[in-house]
């Protein structure tokens, strides 16, 4: 059993890591209740400028019009997975990175060989974690998240389309985790461009059909404005998404590593108690044997 000297410099570390926690997960709450209220009140506009961009984009389909709409041979394909510039937040970061080591080595296999798949990371963590599986990317952003507004992400979402509309990438893939409540992150991987329909909705919503549009002044001319813009939306809405999903992440690691300090306290505790009692009742028999060696 370990001495009292050693208990209670146990139960102090604890104390303290507990504090830390306790504080990290009050500070994830406050930030998360922000973000989720962001998020929820961009998803309803974001999902149909979406699905109004889909149904316009359909119907330019062969046209040179739509430039983000064209589906090419894959020669290069960019990447981009979304992380935290922080840890402690349980699996959130290495979930995504998994994801886009499989994407990599499975579907893009014969691309990476011949080193055509490129890595964009948003976020320090994810970007430190494919380097050191061996994946180096080509760029990466860490400033981002320090002011997450829809200004500032439209620098990216340019960069991306002119990418893709110059041909120096077919195939842009977005890999992030998408916020469904404070423990739970859905990881999420879409296509950013080429523009493609929603697979999985028209398979849930088979009853939806493109609407018929009245064009003022005309098709192409609103199409160069919306898809932009709608590209735009997009990408802010999945950087607003991850961002809520890692507070919730980190406020339900925090919460759990508090829970666990307060077990290991009281485990410890009852270890200090059952070592102070064996050692009072060491002295006692200390004292008793001396008496009666007194007394003989």
């Amino acid at each position: 059993m370990a001495n009292l000297k050693e208990v209670r410099t146990r139960i102090a570390s604890v104390q303290s890591t507990r504090q830390i926690t306790s504080a990290m997960k009050m500070v994830a709450a406050a930030k998360l209740r922000k973000a989720q209220n962001a998020i929820l009140a961009l998803r309803p506009f974001a999902s149909k400028l979406k699905e109004i961009m889909e149904d316009l984009s359909k119907s330019l389909e062969g046209s040179n019009e739509n430039v983000y709409a064209q589906e090419r041979e894959l020669s290069k394909v960019l990447i981009v997975p979304v992380t935290s510039n922080r840890g402690l937040c349980g699996a959130f970061n290495i979930n995504v990175v998994k994801e886009a080591v499989t994407l990599i080595q499975e579907e893009f296999a014969d691309l990476h060989k011949s080193g055509k798949v490129d890595l964009f990371c948003i976020g320090k963590k994810g970007a430190d974690l494919l380097k050191s599986r061996g994946f180096v990317p080509v760029k990466i952003n860490t400033e981002i998240f320090d002011n997450l507004t829809f200004d500032n992400t439209v620098v990216l979402s340019e960069e991306l389309m002119k990418q893709y509309a110059e041909g120096e990438y077919d195939k842009v893939i977005l890999i992030y985790n998408q916020f469904k409540n404070a423990a739970v992150q859905i990881l999420k991987t879409e296509q950013f461009l080429p523009i493609s329909s929603d697979e999985e909705q028209n398979a849930t919503e088979k009853e939806h059909k493109s609407a018929d549009y009245i064009f003022e002044p005309g098709k192409e001319e609103i199409l160069s404005e919306l898809i932009p813009k709608s590209l735009k939306v997009q990408l802010y809405k999945a950087l607003i998404d991850s961002f809520a999903a890692e507070h919730g992440a980190r406020m339900t690691a925090m919460h759990k590593a508090t829970d666990n300090a307060d077990e290991l306290l009281k485990e410890l505790k009852l270890s200090y108690n059952k070592a102070r009692q064996a050692a009072i009742t060491n002295e006692i028999l200390e004292i008793v044997s001396g008496a009666e060696a007194l007394k003989g």
